[in-house]
């Protein structure tokens, strides 16, 4: 392998910020970047000083990538995925994994059988603060877990939904799903990586606010295996955008994340704690662009695998499911 591990890029969108950290990552290399707007992937090769093509496959058959970074519509990830692992390249995706488990499990299974490594890019898994929040409750520094709550009031107007390329791909169905796997998997990643695994949910979706055939508006309970109970709400039609609040209650104090800043609050007599109290590895990677270097070069293990970015999937798959069924479903 050559000296830097060497990144291509498809999509950019968001992939446009990822191909940005390249060239300012230790060990990393951007060697192309690829776009369907052919404008847009000179615009970028340009800035960065790497080729470009909005060719997929031409991308594949280069021989001076090692990683792959996919930035396309949701429900493409893990098609890319799989084409970059089975051309000999390791492979990230941005969030959500994919849109379907199914299309997770072909990825993971891909993954498995080409000796390739497969990450999910949850950029909150790359916060001190967010390992911190989980060394507290995974240690029960809030005592016995008893609920969590996940509110998500954002708002995103039509030109949103429009927008994109392939364009308007967040408004349809077989690209996205709408707001809880869009905009919300960042936050039910971060639910299932403090709480510990999902067991079921019971859960309503609809559209209220936008033209679209994704819904705009989810709302669920959650049991987790631990016993605790979990309550989800996401959407994207609070006007004002009213941003995020996480809380996570047991029996020994509330832990509140809203925007990433962190409270605690504890009864009297409890041991005091904050959230310094839990000691953050200094060498975690503050990107995926780090975490692939280390994974490539040095076979340090990514924070966010192919089975880690399937559960959030898992989850809203079921949550989906048990709206059109109108019942609780299992967490498979």
């Amino acid at each position: 392998m050559a000296e830097n591990v060497r990144f291509g890029i498809v999509g950019l969108g968001m992939g446009y910020n990822r191909a940005k950290l390249v060239p300012t990552t230790p060990g990393a290399e951007l060697a192309c970047v690829c776009s369907l707007d052919e404008q847009r992937a000179q615009e970028v090769a340009k800035e960065f000083n790497c080729d470009w093509t909005t060719n997929y496959l031409e991308m594949l058959m280069r021989d001076d990538i090692d990683v792959i970074g996919v930035m396309t519509p949701s429900g493409m990830h893990c098609d890319h995925a799989i084409m970059a692992m089975e051309a000999g390249k390791h492979c990230y995706t941005t969030k959500p994994m994919d849109i379907m488990v199914a299309k997770c499990d072909a990825a993971i299974a891909t993954a498995k059988r080409t000796g390739k490594i497969l990450a999910v890019d949850f950029g909150n898994r790359y916060l001190p603060d967010m390992h911190q929040v989980r060394g507290l409750i995974q240690e029960g520094k809030l005592g016995r877990l008893i609920c969590c709550d996940l509110l998500m009031k954002w708002y995103r107007d039509m030109g949103y939904y429009g927008g994109g390329s392939p364009q308007a791909w967040r408004s349809r169905l077989v690209t996205e799903r709408g707001s809880i796997a869009n905009q919300g998997v960042h936050y039910v990643d971060l639910l299932q990586w403090f709480m510990g695994p999902v067991k079921s949910v019971w859960g309503r979706y609809g559209t209220f606010n936008h033209e679209i055939q994704t819904e705009d508006q989810t709302m669920a309970i959650l049991e987790f295996e631990n016993g605790a109970w979990g309550m989800v709400h996401t959407t994207t039609c609070s006007t004002p955008n009213l941003g995020t609040r996480l809380e996570f209650n047991g029996t020994q104090g509330v832990m509140f994340v809203q925007d990433r800043a962190v409270e605690i609050k504890q009864p009297e007599g409890v041991p005091a704690v904050t959230k310094d109290d839990i000691s953050v590895d200094p060498a975690l990677p503050d990107s995926i662009i780090a975490d692939m270097v280390g994974a490539v070069r040095d076979g340090k293990p990514v924070q966010c695998d192919g089975y880690e970015g399937r559960k959030s999937v898992a989850i809203f798959e079921a949550i989906y499911k048990s709206s059109d069924l109108g019942k609780p479903v299992k967490v498979e």
